[in-house]
């Protein structure tokens, strides 16, 4: 919780206003289709393709998927420059979709959760570019200024003061006040993911950013979700907290990368305590395909869509309880309950460019070993 203590002093230099949080629906039924979309990371151009691909976007980039829900399991900030043009785009669909009869269900991962507490690491130069306008050298200037002054509490600046200008000027790019000012309490886009789930679910799928661990497996679906949303509009709530506890349902990669065997009583559990069949996850990047384990229980879609991870172009698509990745363009069977992986795995290389975490699992004999982010 450092990170939000270094930050304390900056956000009140902002004058954030608090925003109401209301509670949303988290369990949906009688849904024809479903289609889920793991880690974005600001590469909006790949994301639209693939919403395109799967019949949910027109060539204008508006809603054309009907009664269909899209699942997005978060992760679309950081890393890549254009974060703020894929959140600009899920709010007009959410619209639009609802509209349709279809929904928008834009999950929180941990990088949306990162930029509302301020912990900044992952931020590209791009996403602070695209909040700059002409004003942002004013608009720094009278922020540093602010800061300055609450920092010192009334005393005079140091004698050093222009050097120590200049090094905060290098950590704060133009557009950094402003993607701060958006993403608090009463920004555009802090107020809009303020109020989005953690968890949702859907007919027999539970679908969540990084996972459901043992310790959280007894808690309600509203339980998760209101809990995170209470930490998200008070930050003292945060240490020891759901949201920034490694086995929370943002951050827990155990479904991901823990030997089976550990974990497949607790796998079943979940499913029996959530009258699902799935669990589907993403945080973990396969960069390979849309994967199953423990017998298509659990299902990882983070297939590192974004470029900067050099993963196939793919999601998942549920249509009637059917489970298929539609991968580069291809829509292929999923595997699950004991389906040939290996066959799957090539049918995915041969459906276009094979990327190296695909040819590695298939050398590998489909054996799945997944590396953390």
């Amino acid at each position: 919780m450092e990170v939000v203590s270094r930050n304390l002093v900056l956000f009140s230099v902002l004058l954030l206003l608090g925003a109401p949080i209301f509670a949303q629906e988290d369990e949906f039924q009688a849904v024809a289709r479903v289609v889920a979309v793991g880690d974005v990371h600001g590469d909006y151009d790949r994301f639209v393709s693939v919403l395109r691909t799967a019949g949910l976007l027109d060539k204008k980039k508006r809603w054309s998927g009907a009664r269909t829900h899209l699942v997005q399991t978060g992760d679309i900030l950081d890393r890549g420059p254009d974060s703020r043009k894929i959140m600009d785009l899920l709010m007009q669909l959410e619209k639009q979709a609802f509209k349709a009869g279809g929904r928008v269900h834009v999950l929180l991962g941990n990088h949306e959760t990162m930029n509302l507490y301020g912990d900044l690491r992952y931020v590209s130069p791009g996403e602070y570019a695209a909040f700059a306008t002409a004003r942002s050298d004013e608009v720094r200037d009278a922020f540093y200024d602010s800061y300055i002054a609450l920092r010192s509490n009334g005393q005079e600046q140091s004698p050093d003061g222009a050097a120590v200008r200049q090094r905060w000027y290098e950590d704060h790019p133009l557009g950094w006040v402003e993607h701060r000012q958006a993403f608090g309490p009463s920004g555009k886009y802090g107020k809009w993911l303020r109020e989005k789930n953690a968890v949702v679910r859907i007919d027999r799928i539970l679908f969540a950013h990084g996972g459901l661990s043992p310790r959280y497996s007894s808690w309600s679906i509203r339980q998760i979700n209101e809990k995170v949303r209470q930490e998200l509009k008070d930050f003292s709530q945060l240490e020891k907290g759901v949201v920034t506890d490694a086995e929370g349902p943002l951050w827990f990669r155990g479904l991901a990368r823990a030997p089976e065997g550990e974990l497949s009583a607790h796998v079943d559990n979940l499913l029996q305590r959530y009258g699902v069949d799935h669990v589907v996850i993403a945080h973990t990047p396969t960069q390979a395909a849309i994967l199953p384990r423990f017998d298509g229980k659990v299902i990882l879609i983070d297939v590192g869509l974004a470029e900067v991870y050099g993963g196939p172009m793919a999601c998942l698509i549920v249509e009637n309880g059917r489970l298929r990745a539609l991968h580069e363009r291809k829509l292929l069977d999923l595997p699950a309950a004991g389906g040939d992986l290996l066959a799957y795995l090539k049918a995915a290389a041969a459906a276009g460019p094979a990327s190296a975490g695909l040819q590695a699992l298939i050398a590998n004999g489909g054996r799945i070993e997944l590396r953390a982010e």
